[in-house]
């Protein structure tokens, strides 16, 4: 049985008397004047577009452009193709910015770990003005102080303080963090301190900073210690009650008006911040976007989060 034959012109989905990339021929032609100007637009050669032009005023029935010595000028129907093909051009560019644009937003969530006191005194309000940036990113911030298994994907990403990072995670140093002694105003007031002679707060069994704790013993200042605190929000609180002094986050209690520092920063104590991730999630656009973001506004409060801040003359260490 003979197949029925198709109809002229027919493509799939339905026939055309003109086709979409009729409209680009037609458009660069009008536009170049010439085939061979055409041709170079289109990056094919001069006798692809003669033959293509060739067959769309066949298919039309009608002749688009006039022919000279000179070049090829379109008839009105060739103008109205090519005003046809700029409308076109135009919605095809709105597309792909729109698309592109769509593609390029980061969106989906995020897990983020952090401790109480980088949440509390530094990364909250930063996390809010990254959402209002990036409105498509879902945080999810588990603030503790125990160090999240980011190979296990409990947390995506880790802000965190470190001077030893995993090696096996990657990421960027943010900034360095500075340590002093504080206690409270109305105790220490303007009389010299004694810190050998001065009740501490330090640091509890379950907060792991042993830095912290071998400089106190070095210094004497374990055996004055009266109080211990297994967070450092915990350690601050204490403080402002007045049960002693203690080693502080100079971020952290710098913006407590009724604290005073008591000691320079103490170097073998600062350490680095940290935004570190699994190196698998080194190409996500939302996660890439929290770090670069991050990065920026932590580094812009570099000098507040480093300490630097006078050490009172009358503290006696």
């Amino acid at each position: 049985m003979a197949q029925p034959k198709s109809k002229p012109h027919e493509r799939k989905g339905g026939p055309y008397q003109i086709h979409w990339d009729d409209f680009e021929t037609v458009l660069a032609i009008a536009e170049a004047g010439s085939l061979s100007g055409a041709a170079r637009r289109m990056q094919i050669n001069h006798a692809t577009v003669f033959r293509r032009l060739g067959e769309i005023e066949k298919r039309l029935g009608v002749m688009l452009f006039e022919r000279s010595r000179s070049g090829y000028f379109p008839t009105p129907a060739g103008e109205e193709l090519a005003d046809t093909a700029r409308q076109m051009e135009e919605f095809v560019l709105q597309a792909e910015r729109r698309v592109v644009g769509r593609d390029l937003q980061p969106s989906g969530a995020v897990w983020v770990t952090t401790t109480d006191s980088m949440m509390a005194g530094l990364l909250a309000p930063l996390f809010g003005q990254f959402q209002q940036q990036y409105p498509s990113v879902t945080l999810d911030i588990a603030v503790s102080n125990q160090l999240f298994n980011l190979t296990k994907r409990e947390a995506d990403v880790a802000i965190r303080p470190s001077n030893a990072p995993p090696e096996h995670l990657i990421g960027r140093k943010l900034a360095d963090i500075g340590m002093a002694v504080y206690g409270k105003k109305d105790q220490v007031g303007a009389r010299a301190v004694d810190l050998h002679q001065t009740p501490w707060v330090g640091p509890g069994s379950r907060l792991f900073d042993e830095p912290m704790r071998q400089w106190m013993a070095e210094q004497g200042y374990d055996d004055c210690c009266t109080f211990r605190v297994d967070t450092l929000i915990g350690m601050l609180s204490s403080v402002k009650a007045g049960v002693g002094v203690a080693i502080l986050p100079c971020y952290l209690a710098d913006s407590e008006p009724e604290l005073v520092q008591l000691t320079d920063t103490i170097p073998p104590l600062g350490y680095g911040l940290w935004f570190l991730m699994h190196p698998d999630l080194r190409g996500v656009s939302r996660i890439h976007s929290l770090m670069e973001f991050m990065t920026e506004a932590v580094r812009s409060q570099k000098k507040r989060l480093a300490g630097y801040k006078a050490r009172r003359k009358s503290t006696k260490t």
